[in-house]
């Protein structure tokens, strides 16, 4: 009797997370009095602070998404891809990176045509305009056909879809069999001290850094609360699985500030 009792709390716990999590990273948006959907105020976000983005977002991570960013590398390389989809590329670190696994072919897809514009720019410079392609797209509606990817990954763009569920199932349908998605977000710290140090910050530094250094003031607000509300952890384990994927794991970075989560489809 306690089996089923335990079995059956076990579940509607899991499946009422999964509705709070998709609620929850659908009703965040950027501009609380603006009539638009979230995908096109995030859009609209992105434009207006793209110009200082790679800058402030150093400042804000003291530099450790570097680090973080090397390691879902490391992950990518060891599935020898030859063609790769970043999502969110915004202004391409993540793709620019990935040119390290000597796949033929990546292709860098956002929303923001400001964001991609700065990533060209750094693509070009770098020589690298024969390998990476930048793409404007949307995450939840892609102009891919099915199985196509070896490779795709997303770095703090996941929290930003409209409708969280639907933009996995994107992915899922994109990425071939026994390919490899690699997620890098932002997560929030479950031990003392680091999850109170980190709620001060995000809450209080944060968004006052966003104001200093750029013309949205309410853009680093928004990237905050976004983050603090979005499921992480085995929260999002098993909302990848639920749409599909296998071997989801999630790796906490950094005292678990951030988390990489790596998934496959069969």
């Amino acid at each position: 009797m306690c089996f089923v009792y335990c079995n059956f709390n076990f579940y509607y716990l899991y499946f009422c997370t999964l509705k709070i999590a998709k609620k929850m990273s659908k009703n965040v948006t950027p501009y609380k009095d603006s009539t638009l959907g979230k995908k096109e105020q995030v859009t609209q976000m992105f434009d207006n602070i793209s110009g200082n983005y790679d800058g402030l977002n150093r400042v804000i991570s003291f530099g450790i998404d570097v680090k973080w960013r090397k390691k879902v590398l490391q992950l990518v390389s060891e599935k020898n891809p030859e063609n790769i989809l970043d999502i969110a590329t915004g202004t391409g670190d993540l793709a620019i990176l990935m040119t390290k696994t000597n796949a033929k072919k990546i292709i860098g897809l956002d929303i923001s045509a400001g964001m991609l514009e700065v990533g060209k720019k750094k693509i070009a410079d770098k020589k690298l305009d024969n390998i990476i392609e930048m793409v404007i797209g949307d995450s939840e509606s892609m102009p891919f056909p099915d199985n196509h990817f070896d490779a795709i990954t997303v770095s703090f763009g996941i929290r930003n879809f409209e409708t969280l569920e639907k933009g996995l199932a994107e992915i899922l349908r994109v990425l071939k069999p026994n390919g490899i998605f690699v997620i890098l977000e932002t997560s929030v710290p479950t031990k003392t001290p680091y999850k109170q140090g980190y709620s001060f910050y995000t809450k209080n530094i944060l968004p006052i850094i966003g104001k200093i250094f750029s013309k949205d003031n309410v853009a680093y607000g928004y990237l905050s609360e976004s983050a603090s509300v979005f499921p992480y952890g085995e929260t999002l384990n098993n909302i990848l699985r639920k749409i599909g994927f296998i071997d989801v794991l999630a790796m906490p970075q950094t005292f678990g500030v951030a988390t990489i989560y790596s998934a496959s489809k069969k």
